[in-house]
């Protein structure tokens, strides 16, 4: 029997597989975000394996800390709606996007157009959805008037504007340097510190990813050269304790002692510390950080990588968002389960394939309007750099 010969994912592919498997990720975390490794055991009877319910059950409207959010069920969360929201930024701009684009195109769309909420079951404005972190862009682009590349300033530091940047990666597939400062700019109306930070980098991860031959171990190498300040020490450190894991289950505790000096929030993910989410040189969100080092210990292979970020608990529809971004554009759309992806779309009501399809044309279209613009940086350099007549 021949053997199967691995063929490496086109643009396409590697778009449909990052933004379906951040989606199926979103979704697959959101009933278990805020709890313990331990606690999701015990409520599971053993590791989350696939898509569950809402942690408790047909009370999910009124139990507190969640209500009235149906979290379960194949639901996405606001990592997805807001990844959604920025591709048709892209959509509507066609190139690329910067803080500017955020207050002039993301902002209206949050606050103008009613929208299938799956966790509200019910349309409305994704701005009633949202987390305080993101109301912030509506408070200071649109009735602050803020200038957009400092309105991030004074907002919580955290996973906020990292969550969804997913398509800056996307738009700059192979260039991770130019994802991460497009990324930086355009989350600089959302977040500052390392927040922002993490924006860069986890666009550049997911530009890394898309690298004919990129490998777990060669995204994290990309994501090291470009990160700075504690975000870079965080990946680092956790990175460190992930390569000598295979297996999530006994990485789970190692993993969080080696994020642990970098996050703010503390032990009781509920119950943030005083300290927490404010700006600093020397800290880190703790998504980015656990989502690569998941990718690590799965060595690429989507369902070890997002189960395991889903398995260690505390903001884990976050970082399963990331991590099944970065393992979809690795391998593409294949890497995704069909039927975790079927089962989400369903219940979320929402078409997966066609966000990609339009960042995938989109994508098209920008690069070709850098290499016109490289053309002509060319031209000119040679004109002023040629020898005198």
């Amino acid at each position: 029997m021949t053997p199967r010969t691995h063929m490496t994912p086109a643009l396409d592919d590697r778009i449909c597989g990052a933004l379906i498997g951040a989606a199926v990720g979103d979704a697959l975390g959101g009933p278990v975000e805020g709890y313990t490794p331990e606690q999701i055991a015990e409520r599971h009877g053993g590791r989350v394996q696939g898509i569950v319910g809402p942690w408790h059950g047909e009370d999910w409207r009124t139990a507190r800390p969640l209500a009235p959010y149906h979290k379960g069920d194949g639901h996405v969360t606001d990592d997805t709606l807001m990844t959604h929201a920025l591709i048709r930024v892209y959509a509507t701009v066609r190139d690329h996007l910067d803080a500017y684009a955020v207050a002039g195109h993301l902002v209206p769309d949050l606050i103008t157009h009613p929208r299938w909420i799956p966790e509200l079951e019910a349309e409305a404005l994704p701005l009633q959805r949202l987390f305080l972190a993101e109301k912030w862009l509506v408070a200071r682009l649109h009735y602050g008037h803020h200038d957009p590349r400092e309105a991030g300033s004074g907002n919580i530091v955290n996973c906020g504007a990292a969550m969804y940047m997913a398509p800056v990666g996307l738009v700059n597939a192979a260039n991770p340097a130019a994802a991460y400062a497009e990324a930086v700019d355009v989350a600089g109306a959302h977040q500052s510190s390392y927040g922002r930070e993490a924006a860069g980098v986890f666009a550049a991860a997911v530009a890394a990813a898309c690298q004919p031959g990129a490998t777990p171990g060669t995204v994290v190498d990309t994501a090291l050269t470009l990160a700075k300040d504690g975000t870079r020490a965080a990946v680092e450190a956790v990175a460190e304790v992930a390569v000598r894991y295979t297996d999530f289950e006994p990485a789970l505790t190692p993993l969080r002692a080696a994020v642990a000096p970098f996050d703010t929030v503390g032990p009781d993910y509920r119950t943030p510390s005083l300290g927490a989410r404010r700006p600093s040189r020397l800290h880190s969100i703790e998504e980015l950080p656990i989502a690569l080092g998941m990718l690590l210990v799965g060595g690429g292979d989507y369902r070890r990588t997002v189960l395991g970020s889903v398995n260690y608990g505390r903001d884990c529809d976050s970082i399963a968002t990331m991590s099944g971004a970065i393992a979809g554009a690795l391998r593409g759309e294949e890497a995704v389960p069909h039927d975790w992806a079927k089962s989400v779309a369903e219940a979320s009501r929402l078409d997966l394939h066609a966000p990609a399809r339009e960042l995938a044309a989109v994508a098209r279209e920008i690069f070709v309007r850098d290499t016109e613009r490289r053309r002509v940086h060319e031209s000119a350099f040679a004109t002023l750099t040629a020898a005198p007549r």
